[in-house]
């Protein structure tokens, strides 16, 4: 079912619900990178308002938030580019949530001078790897075999999206 979400800027009051939507996430496992849970201001500090982030939105309709996406640095990467996460709900599919927090990305780093974007997937991800794809972004770089907790080797893929 594809929505048509509002997007706007997150505020740290949406910290407490997106920190419970990335947990629920990391719960069900297989698809981000990240394995230990969010506190509120962990999160809120990391990806949603704190220093190191260039912006992020969030997508509603009207009851809980559908998902979000953020726009921040890495030390792997040159202030040109942004880092990008994108998190929408588990409870099924958000057709059109990803699509429309991206435009707002998109145009908030074209502002920001930023030259192009990169998003890190894991290589069993098969999901973001095509929502990614779909919206543009090329692979980049492969990070080969990154341990999870358990051991186990997942590659990442960096993929990258020229403003």
């Amino acid at each position: 079912m594809t929505v048509s979400p509002t997007i706007r800027p997150v505020c740290a009051q949406d910290a407490a619900e997106l920190a419970d939507l990335l947990n629920e996430i990391i719960a069900r496992g297989g698809t981000t990178a990240f394995e230990t849970p969010f506190t509120a201001e962990r999160l809120d500090q990391s990806y949603l308002t704190g220093p190191s982030v260039h912006c992020c939105f969030v997508a509603e309709q009207g009851g809980p938030l559908l998902g979000f996406q953020t726009l921040g640095t890495q030390p792997f990467l040159p202030a040109h580019i942004g880092d990008i996460a994108t998190f929408t709900r588990v409870n099924g599919t958000q057709g059109g949530v990803g699509t429309a927090l991206f435009a707002a990305t998109t145009a908030r780093a074209r502002e920001l001078g930023l030259t192009a974007i990169n998003a890190t997937i894991r290589g069993d991800n098969i999901g973001g790897l095509t929502f990614y794809s779909r919206m543009g972004f090329v692979d980049h770089e492969i990070v080969t075999a990154v341990p999870l907790k358990d051991g186990t080797p997942v590659d990442r893929i960096r993929k990258r999206f020229t403003l």
